[in-house]
């Protein structure tokens, strides 16, 4: 009997899918073989690995708790600061991104805003205006309200008679999203600069600003698609039987948009959590993060691949349950965003 390649348009036949599980199985192994070999490497003495790469253990080496043993009890203190650190960090930060870009995308898929391209640039030249003022010497509320004033007075003329093209939701989203085109080495060093004159160097907060927003115009970004998704019929029918704004942002959109939180949450946690240029130059003991601590293996004497093995798996351990966890929501809401259009 011969082997039909197909069957139905959506069941293929015995020798499409057998070929089609050994592709994705050699995919599986290629995808795999990093996490097994930070597996091995953790229980490996230094020796093993100066040796050269054996692969089997109890086969080709002995496994050791000797990374873990010097990781966890030698190194507890130095381990579980930076640990907590991360988690802190990395979960306030995309809590409160996943919020602000919740409510600034229902913003952006629900009301209509027409802002003159003027009065964007007038508020720029009052807020440059003002920096100036506080470099020259000036109390900075004195400067602020300086700024202010120079931008209202100046929009108040000149609108009148300069019109100037407008700038609606579509340019906003895009301005939001273009903040991330440029390089983060581009924007570290003033970055580190203001936090420097706000007294806020090696502190969680400025790490949890900074993450906050870097992350948020990819959070806008991200829940576009699933918010207009959402039928503007059931706003209207909630509005009519009295419930507000608010109330149908929390009880009607934000559950309906649930697969896509999650989903945003998550890749906005794994960027959080693997954030390295700005913890590096924002935080040195205090608040430094695990990203900085495996990078920190890298001694005089070479990388410390051991240490680095244990390190890692502690790290991504967390983040592989999480998406465990929700991988119900996660899948719904990428197939949400895929199927929109």
């Amino acid at each position: 009997m011969a082997f039909r390649w197909q069957t139905s348009p959506t069941r293929p036949g015995p020798l499409a899918a057998l070929l089609s599980y050994a592709i994705l199985s050699c995919w599986a192994a290629v995808v795999l073989f990093p996490l097994y070999w930070l597996a091995i490497t953790a229980f490996k003495l230094p020796v093993h690995v100066n040796e050269g790469p054996t692969y089997l253990p109890f086969v080709d080496f002995q496994p050791s708790l000797h990374a873990w043993r010097y990781i966890l009890v030698d190194l507890g203190n130095d381990t579980l600061r930076p640990y907590l650190n991360t988690v802190i960090v990395g979960g306030t930060s995309s809590v409160l991104t996943l919020l602000l870009g919740a409510a600034a995308t229902y913003g952006l898929s629900r009301f209509t805003y027409r802002v003159r391209l003027t009065s964007v640039l007038f508020f720029l030249a009052g807020a440059i205006l003002a920096g100036i003022g506080i470099q020259l010497g000036l109390p900075w509320p004195l400067a602020v309200v300086g700024g202010l004033g120079a931008f209202v007075l100046a929009r108040a003329t000149a609108l009148r008679r300069v019109a100037g093209p407008k700038l609606g939701n579509a340019d906003i989203a895009f301005w939001m999203i273009s903040q991330r085109m440029l390089p983060p080495v581009a924007i570290v060093i003033p970055i580190y600069i203001l936090f420097q004159r706000l007294g806020m160097l090696d502190t969680r907060t400025a790490l949890v600003v900074s993450y906050v927003a870097a992350n948020l115009p990819i959070a806008v970004w991200l829940l576009r698609d699933y918010f207009h998704t959402i039928p503007i019929e059931l706003e209207e029918s909630a509005a009519i039987d009295g419930a507000n704004r608010y109330q149908i942002l929390w009880r009607i959109v934000l559950p309906l948009a649930l697969p896509g939180l999650v989903a945003t949450f998550l890749f906005i946690f794994v960027l959080a959590w693997n954030e390295y240029l700005l913890a590096l130059f924002l935080s040195s003991a205090k608040a430094q993060t695990m990203p900085l601590l495996v990078a920190a293996q890298n001694a005089t004497r070479g990388p410390q691949w051991w240490y680095m093995s244990v390190l890692i798996l502690l790290m991504i351990a967390p983040v592989i349950a999480l998406a465990l966890v929700l991988e119900r929501y996660i899948a719904r809401g990428l197939l949400l965003g895929a199927v929109r259009g």
